[in-house]
């Protein structure tokens, strides 16, 4: 990760571990984060178990990319950071978030979990930020592990400490089960028991999510959020789908991740073919983003004046169709499981009493409610049940585009 972003990288149990670290070394108590409303709920924990005050932005309804140029100038004065979220890894603009931020003297973090291979303005994602993120559970598939990147190469030592400050001791019993799982998948794979085996996690309490949310719990929340900056009493919000996410890795899931790691450049040559041949469908919205300076613009890319649009090796691809959930259970019944949903958007889950408002949430709405995130590596079996299934496309409703600068 050195070699592709050219700046200090420090290896972290995961990507949102990586972020509270971040987030405590550079933003004081009560700081004001920007950041996008069609995100993980737990990034939004994370911001809260900092200490700090999410502020949900206005997005571009066709990638839910903040909107730079909607966003108040008085809400700019108020900031201590911004957060990009680089949501499915089609990239924010990163080239003109970071002319803001030098303006107004705060950081800028790139959550690179779903980019890891995009770029922006002829640099990576990641690249942009005082500090960024990654995460080797999406692209690497490796389900654990992450990376925090820093500008500053004199602040990795610094960065290290913290880290270790704040892990937990490792357990030989997380080591063992994580070694298993893959095999264990497989097996459930391989025998048709999906349905089964979500059954049994139910019954056994380890199926946290219900909904795509999770729950809120507000009194709850409001002890933990007075607590803070403290990661343990936040640790019920934050560890949702990955309890691991603070143990310190061992060797046997040290050497996995190596190898899933080798094998990066590969996944992301067949994540460009998946995106470019979904791109070309009558459900994708490409080309209609805001430019990205000098590089990506949309979810196809906008290379140039004239030039032909280069995919970003996506981890998923937002596809806009009017009725989601038949094409989710279209989908569903050919052994395809649609995830890393994001609906509805945070300040609508959250509400004033945890965030500040989007001051223009249609963006934000419209896309959480019609986006169809697509596997990139399964997109001819996507394609062939949509059509099947006669999914139509999502009708943009007016005066949703995205303003221009």
């Amino acid at each position: 990760m050195r070699g592709r972003l050219g700046r200090e990288c420090v290896y972290v149990p995961s990507c949102r571990f990586g972020l509270f670290v971040a987030l405590r070394h550079w933003c004081p108590p009560g700081g004001r984060v920007l950041m996008s409303p069609v995100n993980d709920d737990v990034i939004f924990f994370v911001v809260l178990a900092a200490g700090l005050r999410p502020v949900q932005a206005p997005l571009n309804p066709l990638d839910a990319s903040i909107d730079v140029n909607a966003v108040p100038d008085e809400v700019w004065g108020s900031l201590s950071a911004v957060l990009t979220t680089n949501l499915y890894g089609n990239p924010d603009d990163a080239p003109r978030l970071r002319a803001k931020c030098d303006a107004l003297g705060i950081p800028l973090f790139e959550d690179g979990a779903h980019a890891i291979g995009s770029e922006v303005g002829a640099r990576p994602v990641g690249a942009w930020g005082d500090a960024s993120v990654f995460s080797l559970s999406k692209h690497v598939g490796a389900k654990a592990g992450g990376f925090l990147s820093c500008a500053d190469p004199g602040l990795r030592e610094a960065l290290e400490k913290t880290c270790e400050d704040l892990l937990l001791p490792g357990r030989l019993t997380a080591e063992l089960a994580y070694t298993v799982r893959p095999y264990a998948e497989a097996a459930v794979r391989g025998l048709r028991l999906r349905r089964a085996a979500w059954a049994t996690m139910r019954m056994l309490g380890l199926m946290e999510r219900e909904e795509i949310r999770m729950p809120l719990r507000a009194q709850d929340l409001a002890r933990a959020v007075g607590a803070a900056p403290d990661l343990t009493a936040s640790d019920s919000w934050v560890r949702v789908d990955l309890h691991d996410y603070r143990l310190r890795s061992g060797g046997l899931r040290l050497g996995r991740i190596g190898r899933k790691l080798d094998h990066l450049d590969e996944v992301l040559a067949a994540c460009r073919a998946g995106t470019e041949q979904l791109l070309s469908t009558r459900w994708a919205r490409q080309g209609q983003g805001p430019d990205r300076a000098g590089g990506a613009g949309g979810a196809g890319g906008a290379g140039g004046s004239g030039a032909r649009p280069v995919a970003q090796p996506l981890f998923r691809v937002p596809l806009f169709v009017a009725d989601r959930d038949a094409s989710i259970a279209a989908l569903t019944r050919r052994g395809i499981v649609v995830g890393y949903l994001y609906d509805p958007p945070l300040d609508d889950y959250a509400g004033a009493g945890f965030t500040d408002l989007s001051p223009a949430p249609e963006g934000a709405r419209w896309f959480a409610r019609h986006a169809l995130p697509v596997d990139p590596l399964r997109a001819r079996q996507v394609i062939d049940v949509l059509e099947e299934s006669g999914a139509r496309p999502a009708e943009a409703p007016g005066g949703l585009e995205p303003t221009r600068g």
